[in-house]
């Protein structure tokens, strides 16, 4: 009989939770979505009109699909990048430079490997890649667990020197002979494959195996975060840091760690897009991806939570992919994407308003419960 009454109490509880957790970032978009109609108002155009636009423009075919999920893939890789991170209560906002490391590793690589079967050289520039994310978050770590130097102020510093040495790199030893500031196009046998290569029966599309790989990385840093040893100290050093030290958890080691693995996602996303899209690198200063700081967005969206970086990175893919379009079609500046964007990222910022409203909302749905239950 006890069972049969407490059955109804967890199961409201884990639905109150499923809520908050979920609740934040949804609330949180459709609240950008709702300013963002009126501002679009405020300019003289057709909200409805102009969002119409932007699904179209990010799912209204496969080829609008395909740019979606091209947007969203080094989204996903920043994106889980950040939230690793966060988990052991580091802000790596330095993902943007490890993301530039990762994007010269891979034109390096690539250039250096393009004589090797694909199957072989595609691993090492990944791999490689990888590495030189890890050891461009690794000088901040050690910082951090050393002398405590803030992790926000170090990795900032180090994306600015990471993009201005790649852009002396691509403007001098590695330039292509065409004189612009660029690499020289890799070899078509280290170029990622595209989606509708692999997929019988799907039309030509942007999309590429970078996508497939974001997939399998969320899932195996949730599976580390989750179930192994690391994963634990990881969580428990970003829960409570006195508490893990008392329990035998070296905070320096765990510091360290956490953000080499931080840099390597990060140092991956270059590599996808120097693999899978430009197949080249550009000087970043110049060209700028900003799909680092974005990955900061999309992991707060997120919670935190590597899957759900995936569908946050794809609401970002999808509000760059159809930006165009909207402009196109319905003459809204493609702006407005970005001031949308800023929106996502204040209302998750302010998640103790939203989780506030939610919580009063409960509360009312409770005594209107409660005063039903006494007529």
């Amino acid at each position: 009989m006890s069972e049969t009454r407490e059955l109804p109490v967890v199961t409201e509880a884990l639905w109150a939770r499923v809520l908050r957790t979920a609740g934040v970032p949804l609330l949180s978009v459709a609240l950008a979505m709702a300013i963002g109609s009126i501002i679009i108002v405020a300019t003289g155009h057709d909200p409805i009109l102009a969002f119409g636009a932007l699904f179209r423009g990010a799912f209204g075919g496969p080829m609008q699909i395909g740019w979606t999920i091209m947007r969203a893939t080094p989204l996903m890789f920043t994106g889980l990048a950040v939230a690793f991170g966060f988990r052991a209560n580091l802000f790596n906002i330095g993902a943007e430079g490890q993301l530039v490391l990762g994007s010269f590793a891979a034109a390096w690589f690539g250039l250096l490997l393009g004589g090797l079967p694909s199957i072989a050289s595609i691993p090492l520039i990944l791999v490689g890649s990888a590495l030189f994310g890890a050891a461009w978050a690794l000088i901040p770590a050690l910082l951090k667990a050393k002398v405590g130097a803030h992790e926000v102020i170090t990795t900032m510093m180090f994306s600015w020197i990471a993009l201005y040495l790649t852009s002396w790199l691509v403007s001098g030893p590695l330039m292509d002979k065409g004189g612009i500031p660029q690499t020289s196009m890799l070899p078509a046998s280290v170029w990622l494959v595209t989606l509708d290569k692999i997929i019988p029966g799907l039309p030509p599309v942007s999309a590429h195996i970078g996508f497939l790989l974001a997939l399998a990385l969320a899932a195996l840093v949730w599976w580390i975060l989750k179930s192994t040893t690391l994963g634990y100290q990881i969580r428990a050093v970003g829960f409570n840091p006195t508490a893990a030290e008392n329990g035998g958890i070296s905070i320096a080691r765990t510091t360290v760690w956490a953000l080499c693995i931080s840099g390597a996602l990060a140092g991956l996303a270059g590599a996808s897009e120097v693999l899978g899209v430009q197949h080249r690198m550009f000087d970043q200063v110049s060209a700028g991806s900003g799909f680092g700081f974005t990955g900061i967005a999309v992991a707060l969206l997120a919670k935190k939570n590597p899957i759900a970086v995936i569908f946050a990175a794809l609401l970002f893919g999808a509000l760059s992919a159809g930006a165009g379009t909207m402009q196109l079609e319905a003459d809204v500046p493609q702006k407005i994407i970005t001031i949308i964007q800023a929106l996502i990222i204040f209302f998750v910022g302010a998640e103790t308003i939203i989780t506030w409203l939610i919580k009063r909302r409960q509360k009312l749905a409770l005594e209107k419960k409660g005063a039903a239950d006494v007529v």
